[in-house]
């Protein structure tokens, strides 16, 4: 029996990818004086945000259902450019881009749970090299119970994936009622949300753009559902339902939640706040109950690494099947769950909440996560030109809505982000290099190891 994952599964895995750690910190960065403090600027590099994303996500749509392979970008830029630029965007992927997420939104729920055990994040243990906190011992619970989870394989893992995913959206839902249920039992902020003369002024200035870099990290995620396009049924309805659908959902709950947040709190109790959700629901309700609030956030987190875990591992089962040396990572169980993949993932992302913190890396792995998403979008291009030039239209595949204009704003803003990230840090750059270094030198050590036959793109999209 092949085992599927359903259409709600792929659109929560988008929403739960997406909704993470960044939409309750980026705000308390944007209110300082070195940032956009202007509300309508703000709620506009949302919505901003949340436009690139959605032209992202229709173009992935056409480019998955074109190559139709599990692994994301790993399988995308494999097809279109060389395997060894698919093989860097898996490694970057494995390594850092999914694991170090996942670390950090384990540690996240940690950081949110503790208010409810009342106690402090002091170290239990502490060595040269090695710190052990209470939110550490909570993130790798988090880390083992996921994990077990998923080794039951797709059907129970597709569970556990709605059912955290649908406490997230109803904790957001109250969260987003909360503030007019209790009007007048709190002191509002008395923000004024209309466009001033500066506003125009702030969306043009260059704090904007480094303000944008942090929402489209806040927004990335969008594309979780292309990692399980050859797992997923009917993919040529159900993935481009589930990137469409669940960027819209998101787009929505951002710009609300962003204008809760202004609306409860002032810019000063915001302001530097990674937090935000517990700011807001204890001014509103009161330390106390504020810290019910603190335990059901610790839980809709575990939707974001639940989401995670099933993406990470379709890249390592890929890679897997496409090089003898690493096949033992395509193995699956009788339930369809990678097991020995969902074990690397599991054993990374351990180590990076044991050993590391995430600002550093979170500063350069946005800079070569945004240059592969950039790739793939400008491959929908290479792969339209290829069909014109061997005169057969395929009729099996999702094309992408407004194109050329989508992936064209895509591209446009990437391009400004990524040379605003450049050109205000560097050795950003030279941290992305040295990422994939160890990678192109694996890559090349394990060329007479490469399964040719494995990596050919599936002609058909099951119906």
């Amino acid at each position: 029996m092949t085992h599927k994952y359903s259409r709600s599964v792929a659109t929560n895995m988008v929403i739960a990818n997406m909704i993470g750690t960044g939409i309750f910190t980026s705000l308390g960065f944007q209110v300082l004086e070195g940032g956009i403090p202007d509300p309508f600027a703000i709620l506009m590099i949302w919505l901003l945000g949340g436009i690139v994303s959605l032209c992202g996500a229709t173009v992935y749509g056409e480019v998955a259902t074109r190559i139709n392979r599990s692994g994301g970008e790993y399988a995308f830029l494999s097809d279109i450019y060389h395997p060894l630029l698919g093989f860097l965007s898996g490694w970057v992927s494995l390594f850092v881009g999914f694991s170090a997420a996942i670390a950090s939104l384990a540690l996240a729920t940690g950081e949110y749970f503790l208010p409810v055990l009342g106690v402090s994040n002091d170290p239990l243990i502490k060595l040269e090299i090695l710190e052990i906190t209470p939110s550490k011992l909570v993130g790798i619970s988090v880390l083992i119970i996921v994990l077990l989870v998923h080794l039951r394989g797709i059907k129970w893992g597709g569970i556990f994936q709605n059912v955290m995913t649908y406490v997230k959206l109803i904790l957001i839902g109250t969260f987003l009622l909360m503030p007019f249920i209790f009007l007048g039992d709190y002191e509002a902020s008395e923000i004024s949300f209309a466009p001033t003369d500066k506003t125009m002024d702030t969306i043009l200035s260059v704090p904007f753009a480094g303000a944008l870099v942090w929402v489209m990290f806040s927004y990335s995620g969008w594309n979780a559902s292309t990692y399980i396009v050859g797992n997923l049924e009917n993919p040529r309805k159900n993935l481009p339902f589930s990137l469409i659908v669940g960027t819209v959902v998101v787009t929505v709950i951002y710009i609300l939640m962003n204008f809760v947040f202004m609306y409860v709190a002032r810019f000063d109790e915001l302001a530097l706040q990674v937090d935000l959700g517990n700011v807001v629901a204890n001014k509103i309700l009161g330390t106390k109950i504020g810290l019910l609030f603190s335990l059901v956030f610790s839980l809709a987190l575990v939707s974001g690494v639940s989401a995670m875990f099933i993406a990470a591992p379709r890249v390592a089962e890929q890679i897997g099947k496409d090089y003898s040396v690493f096949k033992i990572l395509g193995q699956q169980t009788k339930n369809g769950a990678p097991k020995y993949a969902l074990f690397l993932i599991f054993v990374i992302s351990f180590l990076l909440v044991i050993f590391s913190s995430f600002k550093e890396i979170i500063e350069y792995i946005g800079l070569t996560l945004s240059i592969f998403s950039l790739l793939t979008v400008f491959g929908v291009f290479i792969l339209r030109a290829r069909e014109k030039k061997s005169e057969m239209h395929a009729t099996n595949y999702v094309r992408a809505w407004g194109y050329p204009l989508t992936p064209i704003i895509f591209i446009g803003v990437t391009l400004w982000m990524i040379s605003y990230f450049v050109i205000d840090d560097p050795i950003r750059l030279v941290w992305s290099l040295a990422t994939v270094i160890p990678a192109v030198i694996i890559y090349y050590a394990t060329q007479s190891n490469k399964n040719k036959n494995d990596s050919t793109p599936t002609d058909k999209l099951d119906d």
